[in-house]
């Protein structure tokens, strides 16, 4: 079982760490991944229950939350109070401490060469209150430092506590008469305030990450107009079952999944598929819940409600995905497990060897603070989980849900592209072309044949029975039917046993097909139509053809793809000749044809032997093994519900041009996700030397403790704000 929750409390990648390892640790628990970026944790288990892993976390010191946007706004707020608060003491500070630089002279009463312990006092008075008001630095750095577990907070709370502690010892230095004690307050109050401002820009810049999930939620109506009996009634829409008739009028979004069953509309399906133009719909066609009814009046009845429409399983692929890491997260991951300890220890072998080489305790201390809180372990973590969301996020408003970290970042590496052929790079419903009985009139084998192919739901077979209709043809009840994968159907209709499929069928029952028939398949499958025989008691009885028409978008797509140097091959059950017209026509580069459903897995698996890193693009349940085999598996959307659940990549358009879309947007997002690693690897390698004084080595400056706080604070929201420069990315051609 695999399930997602929501943590709150975690403030750095070192929380995320400790949870994931708290929770592995639990018997039954398989894999446990923690998305610092999306605050949530995604286990793997079996034999225990939530409540086990909720202690879990709860030990760790973190706790399970709300999923919904509430909670994390009310900490944007608490964030923000928190700032503003911090802000009235700590401004006033500075103006005391430092507005001397910039020719502020200060009240003879608190001038430190007249009234030292004055000048102390009004110090100490103003930075009580923002030590005060980030109270959770405290309580969270220390008590994660006790258990052996330092994270940021243990930093800040460290060089904050460390600049408190050394200028109360000067406050009592003054006390005995000293005249030149240097204070460590306003470093210690501005230090925490700029720390809070970092964190109230963080959590506001996070809270646009998910934007998408907001919006898709907020689609959805909160109540349907359904028939009960002779009378419409406006109810919420968890009351909406499967089987109501549902009304929509002109201006109102569509409450559920359902087939329209009286009247017309005009549909905007935009959130949906990303497509601005709206689309006509009647009665037997399919309605998406929270789309829009732009104009018309229907009544539909509901086919999926609840965790089951169209949304809903969206906002699901859309979560799960946000709340995976990509391979390449792990390397960030291991360091910041490691990170905290190692500042720590740094930040002590600094200041000793300063005072080994013989600074004084002013100096050794500042090397200290600025140390601890110049380090940010915050960047590290958000580096890649931030990309992810809004990288996924940005698939999701075009019509592409990419299915977690993983896919995503394979995109990326894709070098070949594998199609299956019918219902994906054709339109997958295929007309009647040709009709040759032999031996037999054309109405009965049409009868025989239309009869057999009732109970096969294939593309061909449609094509046969809309023949069939058409023709008047009456049909005749059909028995013992058997699927033969790859081949065709073996099926009894008045008691005569038919087969009825491709040329191996019948070469594998012996079934003799006249010379010129066959010349005659050959050629309509060089133009592309598709031959299928027909048997009844062992004896041949006709051919008929069918063609299915080649999606306008799929020569765009192999178009793109080549215009990005990926190859293309196409994997198809259909014959031969019919195949390599169709990929002629596309101009496909490699052609794989007459492969049945479980041979496809097989050739995905050589290409990849060969170095390719293979993407499978299919939409059928024959596809399901090959889309699992491939390195990345694309559904096409209005496939089957298997194949999308085995996909990687979902294209809910039904327009290939979106698979070049999606490596688009993988590239986009992998880059940005290694500007984010540099920056944070960057910024870390730089300045925590720096602050250890590498520069003062060379006759250059000490860095201030608040300077390196407000570059720490920075650091975080620089990541951030780079990621979400994602959603302004052109995934187009």
């Amino acid at each position: 079982m695999k399930k997602s929750f929501k943590i709150s409390g975690m403030t750095c990648a070192a929380c995320a760490s400790r949870v994931e390892r708290f929770v592995k640790k639990l018997d039954g628990v398989t894999d446990a991944s923690v998305n610092f970026a999306a605050e949530t944790l995604t286990v793997e288990y079996e034999k225990i229950g939530a409540k086990e892993i909720e202690a879990a976390v709860v030990k760790a010191g973190y706790a399970f939350a709300d999923k919904n946007a509430k909670q994390r706004m009310s900490y944007e707020k608490v964030m923000l109070i928190r700032l503003i608060l911090s802000a009235i003491f700590a401004l006033p500070l500075l103006v005391i401490c430092m507005g001397h630089m910039v020719g502020m002279p200060l009240p003879a009463v608190i001038d430190p060469h007249h009234n030292a312990m004055n000048y102390a006092l009004v110090q100490l008075v103003l930075t009580v209150p923002v030590m005060i008001i980030g109270w959770k630095f405290y309580y969270d750095g220390f008590r994660n430092l006790f258990h052996l577990s330092p994270n940021m907070d243990s930093l800040i709370a460290l060089g904050s506590s460390a600049a408190f502690v050394y200028s109360m010892f000067m406050m009592y230095k003054i006390t005995q008469g000293t005249t030149d004690a240097h204070l460590y307050f306003e470093s210690c109050a501005t230090i925490l305030a700029l720390i809070t401002m970092g964190k109230y820009l963080e959590a506001r810049s996070r809270g646009k990450t998910d934007e998408s999930v907001k919006k898709l939620m907020n689609l959805a109506p909160k109540t349907a107009f359904v028939m009960r009996g002779e009378k419409e009634l406006e109810v919420a829409l968890s009351q909406v079952k499967v089987g109501d008739i549902v009304v929509s009028r002109s201006g109102e979004s569509f409450a559920v999944d359902g087939e329209i069953i009286e009247g017309t509309a005009v549909v905007d399906e935009s959130m949906l598929t990303g497509e601005s133009v709206p689309i006509e719909k009647k009665v037997g066609d399919k309605v998406v819940g929270a789309t829009l009814n732009k104009n018309g009046f229907v009544k539909y009845r509901s086919e999926k409600v609840g965790e089951d429409t169209a949304l809903a399983r969206i906002i699901k692929f859309v979560e799960e995905a946000q709340g995976t890491k990509a391979p390449i997260a792990r390397l960030a991951d291991v360091i910041a497990a490691y990170f905290v300890p190692t500042v720590l220890a740094l930040a002590v072998i600094a200041c000793i060897g300063w005072a080994i080489a013989g600074k004084d305790a002013e100096f050794c201390v500042t090397i200290l603070i600025s140390v601890l809180v110049i380090a940010c372990p915050c960047a590290l973590g958000l580096a890649t989980p931030t990309a992810i969301m809004v990288g996924t996020g940005k698939g999701a408003e075009n019509g592409i849900l990419i299915k977690g970290g993983q896919p995503l970042e394979q995109a990326c590496k894709i070098t070949t592209v594998v199609f299956d052929k019918t219902g994906t790079l054709t339109v997958g419903k295929p007309s009647l072309t040709d009709v040759v009985p032999y031996k037999i009139n054309e109405s009965e084998f049409i009868r025989l044949i239309a009869s057999g192919e009732a109970a096969s739901g294939h593309p061909l077979s449609e094509a046969v029975l809309e023949h069939a209709e058409k023709t008047g043809v009456e049909l005749s009840e059909a028995e013992d039917y058997t699927n033969l994968d790859g081949r065709g159907i073996s099926v009894t209709v008045d008691g005569k046993r038919l087969l009825i499929g491709n040329r191996r069928l019948m070469d594998e029952n012996e079934i003799g097909i006249p010379m010129k028939l066959l010349v005659d398949s050959e050629k309509l499958a060089d133009t592309g139509k598709t031959p299928m025989f027909a048997a009844a008691d062992g004896e041949f009885i006709g051919m008929i053809a069918a063609a299915d028409t080649i999606k306008n978008e799929s020569r765009e797509a192999i178009s793109e793809l080549k215009e990005l140097g990926i190859k293309t091959v196409m994997l198809t059950g259909d014959n031969s000749r019919t195949a390599k017209t169709v990929a002629s026509e596309l101009g496909i580069d490699t052609c794989i044809s007459e492969v049945l459903p479980e041979e496809k897995a097989m050739h995905i698996k050589k290409l990849q032997e060969t170095g390719e890193v293979v993407a499978m693009a299919g939409d059928g349940i024959n596809d399901a093994v090959a889309l699992t085999q491939a390195d990345v598996g694309i559904a096409v959307g209005q496939g089957t519900d298997v194949a999308i659940e085995c996909a990687d990549i979902v294209l809910i358009k039904d327009d290939l041009r979106d698979v070049c879309k999606a490596i688009r947007l993988s590239k986009a997002t992998i880059r940005n996700i290694k500007q984010n690693l540099f920056w944070a690897f960057g910024y870390n390698s730089l300045g925590i030397p720096i602050a250890m004084g590498l520069l003062h080595i060379f006759g250059g400056p000490l860095l201030n403790p608040m300077i390196g706080a407000a570059a720490m604070s920075l650091s975080s929201v620089s990541v951030v704000s780079n990621a979400l420069r994602l959603k302004k990315v052109n995934i187009n051609k």
